[in-house]
């Protein structure tokens, strides 16, 4: 099997460098290592380039599983790497005070601001809230939006679902938790793909080299966390873990 130059995208979340840090810098799967070529990216842009022309795509990519509709022709999902859970969806939050939102009703027919229109985030808006004017931003951009009165609510991921009250804001929905509510099930944010071109062989030694980042991040947490905060937006230790 020969590694050289293979595109893999991850996103700057703590959640993502996390994953790949072990792999990425050869304390796991060495013979991977040398060959990979680390793409970061925002969410919707590696959504984005999978989506586009087909030079662009990158053999190894997070995706959002909102995008996945449009893509499973030419990606396949991986078993391992993928960020799902409980308590850990895309938040709706607004200005506080007069002017508000008071509650899910209100967003309708508003400006709201959101994460791109291949995320998860804005599938569940377009499952739980009223119709809305979307407004898609780069997701570190939204919550000066929705502070500044350009947008009158914001979806927010990543890190800002733990600091979006810092920048004055307020929740007004919670759409992880209307989605546990309406499904009893975890929700699935995002996974790693793997483009359908791809030889088997290197496509098993991925997916086996990232296990063993996984567990090897797990196994050491401090020694990744460096490489975390290079990336991270917010580098408040509690809001990465």
């Amino acid at each position: 099997m020969e590694v050289a130059d293979i595109g893999v995208g991850f996103s700057s979340c703590p959640n993502d460098t996390f994953v790949f840090h072990g792999l990425v810098h050869g304390a796991v799967a060495p013979e991977l290592a040398g060959g990979l070529s680390p793409v970061i990216e925002d969410i919707e842009a590696l959504n984005d380039r999978a989506a586009g022309p087909a030079a662009r795509r990158l053999p190894f990519t997070k995706l959002s599983v909102g995008a996945l509709p449009e893509l499973l022709d030419d990606y396949a999902v991986l078993d391992v790497g993928a960020a799902l859970g409980r308590g850990v969806g895309p938040l709706i939050v607004g200005r506080r005070g007069r002017g508000g939102l008071a509650n899910l009703a209100d967003v309708g027919g508003r400006k709201v601001a959101i994460p791109g229109l291949r995320t998860t985030a804005y599938r569940l808006l377009q499952a739980f809230a009223p119709a809305c004017t979307p407004v898609p931003m780069r997701f570190d951009r939204i919550m000066d939006a929705v502070a500044s009165g350009a947008c009158d609510a914001g979806v927010v991921i990543h890190e800002g679902r733990f600091t979006y009250e810092a920048a004055g804001l307020t929740c007004v929905a919670d759409l992880g938790q209307l989605w546990e509510q309406a499904t009893q099930m975890p929700l699935p944010l995002g996974v790693i793909a793997v483009g359908r071109w791809v030889p088997p062989d290197l496509a098993h030694a991925f997916a086996v080299g990232l296990r063993a980042s996984v567990e090897f991040a797990w196994a050491n947490p401090a020694l990744s966390r460096p490489w975390i905060r290079a990336h991270a937006q917010e580098l408040d230790d509690a809001v990465i873990d």
